[in-house]
């Protein structure tokens, strides 16, 4: 599958491992940095979505996402272990949740650029799960050096889940994350809080990406 992602804020906070430990599952590992597990709440919008070999699908190919997410290793490979991924369509809902796993939630989204900032809005259908906010980077782009936090919390080229005790991986390939500094102006904020985890008070940990292309692999037991 090829998709591209547009406008993204990468939202972090970081969390005590014993709180999150409980709500991963026991197959992969926690991965921390400094000792401190992360939590992640994610907005962007996707474009061009397509399987290998065919065009974009009519309705299909375009909509706003929002992912709450934190980080986990399995056999020595790091990637993203997901608590709950929002999505402004239904077909894609039911499609990810039946082909490779995941907790998907059909919401109300918009995401909107005015005057360079992203006002971003998902209302999770049927739950009390919200993000409103509005975010802008606020620095030139940069790579992130290998041993920073940055790259720990935003390099990640596979996603985990587990399905009956068995643990699938799905490959994800793409360049570098074109990073920016962010600054953002969150309302409400309850993603996190519906999956059973409390966010700090203190301000998140912001970075901003204007564009990435993705190629996605299948989901394989590992």
């Amino acid at each position: 599958m090829k998709q591209t992602w547009h406008d993204l804020l990468f939202a972090h906070w970081p969390h005590p491992a014993d709180q999150v430990r409980s709500l991963v599952p026991q197959e992969l590992a926690l991965d921390t940095y400094d000792g401190k597990t992360w939590i992640g709440v994610v907005p962007f919008w996707m474009s061009g979505i397509r399987a290998r070999g065919l065009p974009p699908l009519p309705g299909l190919s375009r909509f706003p996402e929002l992912n709450v997410r934190t980080y986990v290793t399995h056999q020595g490979k790091r990637g993203v272990y997901f608590f709950s991924l929002d999505a402004a369509n239904w077909p894609a809902v039911w499609s990810a949740r039946k082909f490779f796993h995941l907790p998907y939630f059909e919401a109300s989204m918009i995401s909107r650029e005015q005057d360079a900032v992203i006002h971003y809005t998902s209302i999770r259908k049927g739950m009390a799960a919200e993000f409103r906010g509005s975010y802008r980077p606020v620095a030139p782009v940069r790579q992130s050096r290998k041993d920073s936090l940055e790259h720990f919390l935003t390099e990640r080229y596979c996603l985990y889940t587990v399905v009956g005790g068995q643990v699938h991986r799905c490959d994800i390939h793409h360049l570098t994350w074109p990073l920016q500094d962010a600054e953002a102006q969150i309302e409400t904020n309850t993603m996190a809080y519906a999956s059973g985890i409390h966010l700090p008070s203190s301000k998140p940990l912001l970075h901003f990406a204007q564009r990435l292309d993705v190629l996605i692999w299948p989901l394989l037991r590992v």
